[in-house]
């Protein structure tokens, strides 16, 4: 790789962030297209490509968002793929400066306990994204799948930057597994792994005035030899 294709790379990595205010406008179906060709591209096990996804658009959206706000309301919560037991150490410390740089953008002061409730929501609205991708993989795959779909969301972000279109991977829509499954007759033999909502930023929303922080590469790198 050229030293200028690297740069156009870093671009992207340093540029994308996790939209939370999105515009209505909706994402062509053209372009739409060129991000998945792009996407699945990226390597995975044995070649077996596990990524499945349905993409919502238009009312269908509308149906999810209200749908996914209703169950979350009413405590509803089973996702195929267990979540954290925790976060310790480096981990919960950074995951806590997002959430405080988050609420501070937004106005929730610490201690508003109602104002981040609300924050919360916005998860299950999708974040006012007129397009929601919901990823799966083969329950028998197992790790392997879900490891693969990883690459899969991260290569979907990237062209979807290259190409002006603002994403936000999100676990909380997976929360409600059963639903998704309901709604868009998801087999019970592919593991939901997560949706990517998506669509034209709104640069005026508060949510998206921060940024989060990088680790360094020492800190998650032990060099061995030369």
């Amino acid at each position: 790789m050229s030293n200028s294709a690297l740069s156009e790379l870093d671009q992207l990595l340093s540029t994308r962030h996790s939209c939370r205010g999105f515009r209505p406008d909706p994402v062509p179906r053209a372009v739409i297209t060129q991000i998945l060709d792009a996407a699945c591209k990226v390597p995975s096990w044995c070649n077996a490509q596990p990524w499945g996804l349905t993409i919502t658009s238009g009312a269908e959206t509308d149906r999810l968002r209200t749908a996914l706000t209703e169950a979350a309301t009413a405590g509803d919560h089973e996702p195929d793929l267990a979540f954290p037991t925790r976060y310790s150490g480096a981990y919960q410390a950074r995951r806590r400066a997002c959430g405080w740089a988050l609420y501070e953008a937004v106005g929730v002061q610490k201690g508003d306990r109602e104002g981040a409730a609300r924050q919360m929501m916005e998860n299950f609205s999708l974040f006012g994204a007129p397009h929601c991708a919901i990823l799966s993989s083969p329950a028998e795959l197992g790790s392997y799948g879900a490891m693969d779909c990883g690459g899969f969301v991260a290569a979907f972000t990237l062209a979807a930057q290259a190409l002006g279109v603002a994403t936000i991977p999100q676990a909380a829509v997976a929360s409600h597994a059963p639903l998704l499954r309901q709604l868009y007759d998801i087999p019970e033999d592919r593991l939901i792994l997560c949706a990517i909502s998506f669509g034209y930023e709104d640069p005026d929303h508060p949510a998206n005035g921060f940024r989060t922080t990088r680790a360094a590469i020492e800190d998650f790198t032990d060099w061995r030899g030369a």
